[in-house]
């Protein structure tokens, strides 16, 4: 027996020497491979993009994981309780792994074959998802079991839970408990309940089995466990857990919403960062400020969809787009439209039910506009229409318009972006408008042409003869422009000629001129050669520009005759806060000379003072007297810019600004169908610029034009251009070049008498 017992002892000495040498070896092995806990000292973890505007405002996130990483120091205590009692009561005494928990984990599979849930601890968590990869072998496993100790013996145990509650999968796209909340919550982490921690701390074990969105009453029963181990805990008392436990589910499944709405930047930015970082633009949690104005991108937004609703509503109801037979709940809200049932008629008023079936009476004068000759509106029961919320919170008969429309304000120092919308609902179309479309600018090219002329020695007071242009009488296919009046008016003065538009006179001065000096004007501007046609119906702007380009031609007068280029990044900040790059534009300084503008960061003077001087007083006078006389209701001296309608009005423009903003309004069809008739640039576009000037220009001063060094101002006749003596009833006050004053006198005009209004507008800037 005594010998029996001795080789036993051997045989076990034998068996437990073994392992100890299979087990030294096993862990010299494993940790040669094992990774660099240290690492953990500086996590990277993947965060979306976040777009802002300048007043920090959210735009838009992009990336497939929604995580906000936060510091223990932030996390409600009753939340870690949770997560402790859920997950791992044992964190706060275990050295990082749970040898109780393991050996009953190995006992059930030696007894049953079958691996058994548990005996993972947090910091086993932790390792698993930073450190290993989620492969399920006993190699890893030991490899979790080593790496869980050395990370107790490097790191404190709130260091530890931190990374644990950021890096968590916790359902539906969302890592870490602060994107939990606002995911299924859509508060922070400081409003959440005892009832919503319990359901977040009942996640990790299962996000798709105990999702309060997918499976509300599984993830009620695992929120209740959570809430009773709570209690056997001692985290919470019995009161606590009944009310916690018989509370419903409030989860309901958050979008981050915008704080504002700009997708059309938002999708130019997106662009711009993945440009520069690849795939790495997602996950790195930049946060870029862009130069976007949060109340002048509301104020625009309303101002195209308002201004396209207006033109459709001026073409009447179309009767195609009821649809009794759609699918009603499935249809999409589109811009500012709402899908919407009749469910009746009476008095000639109908009632519409929404698919959330909130019931609106629509008043008589929000239908009134698509009444027919019948006095009745254009709907039965049944009929699926659109409505939508005017700003005085009633309800309107509204349709998709099927045109378009694009808007966009810089500051025209510096080109910074500070509102654009590329359409009417971004989600339904992405072509962005205002930096893609490659629209005729028509008129509004013409400052062009003025700004070559008075370079070229032509003044303000110079007449050009508005009458027919036929170079080769008698051939049908020769191109006869006309004035969009359809009228000819003889000797006319540049000032009048631009204040109104006049198309021959554009097109004679062109003449006179010659194409390419007003080319390589263009080309100065910023417009490239494939964009200018080289023939004369360049003076009606024949060739093509986005609105964004023509925000820079009209930038140019605004600040003092400066090239600036637009932008909309004003800085990139890392996640941690570092600023990783921030915009220097080259800004416009009408006070600079040349020398300074050569030696810093001065944007390129591209016209004299004193042709920027002659072009803003033209230019102001469309506003006060000519095509652009619906700006006057703003009630500023201080507004300027050109009116554009191309051909058979496939285009409408307004181009405008004040020396603080740009701003331009475009509305077309996409597929370049006319507009219709009286559609120009003042009637369709103007109302527009009208409506986000009014905001953008509220609680500016004026600024009066300042008279450059070398323009003075002398007493002319309109009738000839040429000096009058003072006695002259007729005479005004005009501004020249002091090179190119008129010296002639003439006591009596007798030159055809035409509309004077324009020129005499000159004294009132003033």
């Amino acid at each position: 027996m005594a010998k029996i017992l001795k080789w036993l002892v051997i045989f076990f000495m034998t068996i437990t020497l073994s392992a100890a040498i299979s087990g030294y070896f096993l862990y010299n092995k494993l940790s040669v491979d094992l990774p660099d806990i240290k690492t953990l000292h500086n996590v990277k973890y993947q965060i979306p993009l976040s777009i802002y505007t300048k007043d920090n405002l959210l735009i838009a996130q992009f990336g497939e994981k929604k995580r906000t990483p936060i510091n223990i120091e932030d996390v409600p205590q009753q939340l870690i309780n949770a997560f402790i009692a859920a997950e791992d009561d044992s964190f706060y005494q275990h050295p990082g792994v749970d040898f109780k928990g393991l050996l009953r984990a190995g006992l059930q599979l030696a007894l049953t074959g079958k691996k058994k849930q548990g005996g993972s601890t947090i910091t086993m968590q932790v390792t698993r998802n930073f450190l290993l990869s989620n492969e399920k072998t006993y190699t890893r496993k030991l490899k979790e079991i080593m790496l869980a100790l050395k990370i107790e013996q490097e790191y404190p145990k709130e260091k530890i839970l931190e990374l644990y509650l950021n890096q968590i999968f916790m359902g539906h796209r969302a890592y870490g408990i602060d994107a939990a909340a606002q995911t299924y919550y859509g508060k922070p982490l400081s409003e959440l309940s005892l009832a919503e921690h319990a359901m977040i701390a009942g996640l990790p074990k299962a996000p798709s089995l105990y999702n309060p969105i997918t499976n509300e009453t599984r993830a009620i029963e695992r929120r209740n466990y959570v809430l009773q181990r709570m209690l056997e805990l001692n985290h919470i008392t019995q009161r606590d857990y009944e009310n916690a436990s018989r509370q419903p589910s409030s989860a309901r499944l958050q979008s981050i919403s915008p704080e504002i709405s700009a997708p059309y930047l938002a999708e130019m930015v997106r662009q711009k960062i993945f440009e520069l970082y690849g795939e790495q633009a997602y996950t790195s949690g930049f946060k870029v400020y862009t130069t976007l104005s949060g109340a002048l991108q509301t104020t625009a937004n309303q101002a195209l969809t308002d201004t396209l609703h207006a033109y459709d509503e001026r073409h009447g109801y179309r009767h195609s787009s009821i649809n009794k037979d759609g699918n009603f709940s499935e249809l999409p809200v589109i811009g500012d439209t709402l899908p919407a049932t009749v469910i009746g008629v009476k008095n000639n008023l109908p009632t519409v039910r929404l698919q959330n079936n909130t019931l609106i009476e629509i008043p008589k004068e929000n239908i009134k506009w698509a009444v027919g000759t019948t006095g009745r509106p254009p709907l039965q029961v049944g009929d699926i229409t659109r409505i939508r919320q005017l700003q005085n919170n009633t309800w309107a008969l509204t349709q998709i318009p099927e045109t378009e429309g694009a808007f966009v304000s810089l500051d025209p120092s510096n080109g910074a972006i500070l509102a654009l919308t590329g359409g009417f609902d971004f989600f339904r179309n992405k072509y962005n408008r205002v930096t893609q479309s490659k629209r005729q600018p028509g008129s509004g090219f013409k400052p062009i042409i003025y700004t070559t002329a008075l370079e070229q020695g032509y003044t303000a007071a110079s007449l050009i003869n508005d009458a027919p242009i036929i170079d080769n009488p008698g051939k049908e296919n020769e191109w006869r422009p006309e004035n969009y009046s359809k009228r000819f008016y003889g000797p006319t003065s540049i000032r009048s000629a631009l204040t109104h538009s006049r198309n021959i006179i554009s097109i004679r001065l062109l003449k006179e001129m010659g194409v390419e000096k007003a080319v390589t004007t263009a080309l100065r501007f910023g417009f490239t050669e494939q964009q200018i046609p080289k023939t004369l119906s360049l003076a009606l702007g024949s060739g093509y520009a986005s609105p964004l380009q023509m925000a820079r031609l009209y930038a140019t007068f605004a600040n003092g005759g400066f090239l600036i280029k637009p932008y909309f990044i004003e800085r990139i900040e890392s996640n941690e806060g570092e600023i990783i790059y921030q915009a220097k534009p080259k800004t416009a300084c009408p006070s600079c000379d040349s020398n300074q503008e050569l030696n810093r960061n001065y944007a390129p003077r591209i016209i004299t003072p004193q042709i920027c001087f002659l072009m803003n007083s033209l230019l102001r006078d469309v506003v006060q007297h000519g095509t652009a006389t619906g700006a006057k209701v703003l009630g500023r001296q201080d507004l300027a810019g050109k009116t554009g309608t191309t051909n058979e009005q496939r285009d409408a423009w307004f181009n405008g600004y004040t020396q603080s903003n740009v701003a331009i309004a475009w509305v077309g069809f996409d597929d370049f169908s006319p507009l219709g008739n009286r559609e120009t640039g003042g009637v369709t576009a103007l109302p527009m610029w009208v409506d986000f000037m009014r905001t953008a220009l509220k609680d500016t001063a004026e600024n009066p034009l300042e008279v450059p060094t070398g323009i003075v101002k002398a007493f002319i006749s309109p009738k000839t251009g040429l000096l009058t003596t003072s006695n002259n009833s007729d005479g005004i006050w005009e501004f020249f070049q002091a090179d190119h004053v008129p010296t002639s006198f003439r006591s009596n005009d007798s030159t055809k008498s035409y509309d004077h209004a324009a020129e005499r507008s000159i004294e009132n800037l003033f």
